[in-house]
């Protein structure tokens, strides 16, 4: 079966910590079908947050990795953490996406980790959404927070949708490409989206607001630039096409909004992820070396039929043997096939392929260019490797991580919780590359260096 790789869309959700990136992933689950009940941060029941630190807390701490269909495409959906203790997976997420959703705060606008995530995207020239989340709290200004976006960050913010109301009095969104109006009515479960037409009292604004995205729309794209400078008329596909090649050539950022935890805005930013995030072939081949000291440079392109390329971007070790989650660059993978580590230069064998939905699984047989699955099998491979075709080796560029900032002495309670210690070390040090230890043989001292505490 070959996948239509133009109906996938690999892409994260990030944002300074409390923004609300849990709690629109879990609203995002529910409205393409995923879970039929929605989990809260706040009850602890959220499903990307799965780990019982996480939900005790309130905060993510892993990258939770979830598939999910919306109209025609498939979605693999990255949940990453907001908290600067655990960027390293922000930055390893971000490696292996094509787009991403960066969140923020209704009332809080641009933080400290809104601008360290903006950053990692902008080195990885990830293409980005916003959602400005949170305008039914108050004090919460939309307008506001859009300025930071320019002044703050560098944006190139174009306003797709403008909030009508705000604080309590906060209903819904206008549509300004399609002038709709889109208000939500409470059902049993989550909302129902109403469409109807623009109130009388919004008109001239939203009028101003359509042609001055048209404008911005037109300047970063020829096609509808001589639309425009033509007078000619614009169909709302020629001006969604336009916006999304702004949006994958990093031209513009389109910005939408709502909130989150009245079920407020989900299905239009799921329609903006199909529309304006690019496909696996919308950005440019992967560039990698033919080992790891070499100096010919290679490219791998998304297509089933190149040779296969992937690249380990995180490690999680259960009772039953380590997961490793790939992204496949390039060419397809079988379930019980040898694959070459060309980063160690080790053979490993790939037992088994899981396609995950936070922590429950579901077996594939296949994965082909463009997929985000887990596999089990693997001895040697640690995070940042290079799964590769043993005839035609490539190593991918490698994930940097920066120095760690925090050591501390730690010791078993006992001589007997020695050996179980070393372990849980060694787990560590595979899942996450910031982390180190040291023992120190004449003290016999433990040291472990991490992001934070």
């Amino acid at each position: 079966m070959s996948k239509d790789l133009t109906k996938i869309r690999n892409i994260g959700i990030m944002a300074h910590i409390d923004a609300g990136k849990t709690t629109v992933s879990e609203r995002i689950l529910f409205f393409a079908g995923r879970t039929y009940k929605i989990g809260e941060v706040h009850d602890g029941t959220a499903v990307m947050d799965y780990l019982p630190e996480e939900q005790q807390r309130g905060i993510t701490i892993t990258s939770a990795a979830t598939t999910l269909h919306w109209r025609d495409c498939t979605v693999n959906l990255i949940d990453t953490p907001g908290h600067v203790d655990f960027t390293i997976e922000v930055e390893r997420s971000l490696r292996v996406l094509d787009g991403a959703v960066a969140l923020f705060c209704g009332v809080g606008g641009v933080e400290a980790q809104s601008e360290t995530v903006w950053r990692q995207a902008e080195k990885y020239h990830v293409p980005r959404l916003c959602f400005i989340n949170k305008l039914d709290r108050l004090g919460a200004d939309f307008n506001k927070v859009v300025d930071e976006l320019t002044q703050r960050l560098h944006a190139r913010p174009i306003i797709l949708q403008m909030p009508m109301g705000e604080a309590e009095n906060f209903v819904g969104q206008i549509d300004l490409i399609r002038r709709k109006a889109y208000f939500y009515d409470s059902a049993k479960v989550g909302t129902t989206l109403r469409e109807e037409p623009v109130p009388a009292e919004y008109a001239d604004e939203m009028e101003l607001r359509r042609h001055d995205l048209i404008e911005k729309a037109a300047d970063c794209d020829e096609l509808l630039a001589e639309k425009y400078l033509a007078d000619a008329e614009m169909t709302v596909d020629d001006i969604v096409a336009a916006i999304r090649r702004g949006t994958i050539a990093n031209k513009i950022h389109p910005v939408l909004c709502g909130s989150a935890l009245r079920h407020n805005g989900i299905q239009p930013l799921l329609d903006a992820i199909v529309d304006y995030l690019p496909s696996p072939l919308d950005v440019p081949p992967v560039e990698g070396h033919d080992s790891l000291k070499g100096t010919k440079i290679l490219h791998r392109k998304p297509d089933p039929d190149d040779p296969f390329s992937a690249l380990v971007f995180k490690i999680i070790s259960d009772q039953h043997g380590d997961l490793n989650f790939i992204r496949v660059y390039s060419g397809k993978i079988d379930a019980g096939t040898r694959v070459l580590n060309s980063t160690q230069d080790k053979k490993e064998n790939v037992t088994r392929l899981w396609e995950m939905h936070a922590k429950q699984r579901n077996a594939r047989e296949q994965a082909v260019a463009g997929d985000i699955v887990a596999v089990v099998g693997l001895k040697d491979s640690i995070t940042g490797d290079t799964l590769c075709d043993s005839r035609h080796p490539i190593v991918l560029e490698r994930l940097e991580f920066p120095e760690p900032v925090i050591t501390m002495s730690i010791e078993p309670r006992s001589s007997a919780d020695k050996d179980r210690l070393a372990g849980a070390l060694a787990v560590l040090r595979r899942e996450d590359p910031s982390f180190t230890y040291r023992y120190n043989a004449e003290t016999g001292e433990i040291t472990m260096s991490g992001m934070g505490e």
